[in-house]
């Protein structure tokens, strides 16, 4: 099951290529996104060094300028390339990827038929790491297409269509919760242990946070209020010119904000829709500016633990910003060797998101999900909810 599973998700990756022409597989709109070519490669090259290099008898690893090319951040693997420049690495050739492609999946094949149960832990956190890297392939085209004059498109039913109803709020008792990941399953090392935390009485927004919801502290100066920013936040704002989320198009009065680029190309800017592509900056100022604030993401889990459905849009919407900084759980460890990279090291300078996006593949969230990203970060599938 776990091998049909995975090669169903690599099956996956490659289809998501098939919109696009052989120039976009190299595009990257800046140093934080990674060319759609070079997903390919780098999930790829985590099962050839974690899995079949080590395990798999016979196995040839790949050229070890794959491997400095294609390593994102495991300092015990290796010296890498510089992320800035992965837009820059013509070659190997998508079709050499390709057939790396095909012979790892050969590979895989071969060692999990064998039925070596201790190997399915790291089989496992690949396949969900190349989830993760399917949905960040669609975000980091997103803002390499919109850089471009000719505004391409990526798909027509490639958009979000979710539209946003008049919003309630749902109380929850404070107490002693508990939150974390429990049972069986998988989840990512920073989702655990299950811990206990001390929650005052909250409420949680029903709804996400809507476009004409964002237009109206647009139109109330709300990028031009500095008592509503975090410091930090403001002078992003003056240095970047900021005046509207990451994709909306137009300049101005917030009137003049009439649409927004999407892998479906210009859309008009619906009202109705959640609002979209902000920061962590953006979304605090929304929030203080509403007489709200940002829930923490013990709030979060726990409301959506215990209330469900009733909070809409909870997953496969918009990833929701918490004011929760990125910090280990109490007792986290990291898995020992290169692995232990792959969560702990990031727990700092970062918040947490919670829920999932559109983008996000069948089966990957959960509650318990822990997304994370610096707060300046904003072209990523982000939106807001609010609490008090």
């Amino acid at each position: 099951m776990l091998l049909e599973t995975l090669l169903e998700v690599r099956r996956r990756s490659e289809a998501l290529i098939s919109p696009l022409e052989p120039e976009d597989l190299v595009l990257q709109g800046m140093e934080d996104a990674s060319p759609p070519k070079w997903h390919l490669a780098h999930t790829t090259w985590f099962f050839d060094t974690f899995l079949l290099q080590p395990h798999l008898p016979g196995h040839t690893a790949c050229d070890p300028r794959w491997s400095y090319q294609f390593n994102s951040y495991y300092e015990a693997v290796g010296e890498r390339h510089p992320r800035p420049q992965r837009g820059l690495l013509s070659r190997p050739t998508i079709r050499e990827v390709l057939a790396w492609r095909r012979r790892i999946d050969l590979g895989l094949e071969q060692l999990l038929d064998r039925s070596c149960l201790e190997l399915h832990p790291v089989a496992e956190l690949g396949l969900h790491h190349e989830q993760q890297h399917q949905e960040l392939l669609l975000m980091d085209l997103l803002d390499g297409f919109s850089r471009q004059p000719l505004e391409p498109t990526y798909a027509a039913d490639a958009d979000l269509t979710l539209r946003v109803s008049n919003a309630g709020w749902l109380t929850c008792d404070g107490g002693l919760m508990e939150i974390g990941h429990s049972g069986t399953g998988f989840h990512f090392d920073n989702e655990g242990p299950r811990h206990r935390v001390w929650l005052e009485p909250f409420e949680l927004a029903t709804q996400l946070v809507s476009n004409a919801d964002y237009r109206a502290f647009v139109a109330d100066g709300g990028y031009q209020r500095p008592e509503l920013w975090m410091s930090e936040g403001w002078g992003l704002r003056q240095r970047l010119n900021w005046q509207a989320p990451r994709y909306w198009l137009g300049s101005g009065e917030a009137a003049e904000w009439q649409d927004e680029f999407t892998l479906a190309g210009r859309q008009p800017l619906d009202p109705a829709a959640p609002v979209r592509h902000l920061s962590w900056f953006e979304a605090d100022a929304f929030a203080r500016w509403s007489g709200a604030r940002l829930p923490v993401e013990a709030e979060w889990e726990v409301a959506v633990t215990q209330h469900g459905e009733r909070i809409a849009a909870a997953h496969d919407a918009l990833w929701q910003w918490t004011a929760s900084p990125y910090r280990p759980y109490p007792g986290f460890t990291p898995p020992d060797g290169a692995i232990g990279e792959y969560n702990g090291k990031f727990m700092s300078s970062q918040f947490v998101l919670r829920g999932s996006c559109w983008l996000t593949p069948h089966g990957h969230a959960r509650d318990t999900y822990r997304n994370f990203f610096p707060p300046a970060s904003r072209w990523m599938a982000s939106g807001v909810r609010l609490a008090r």
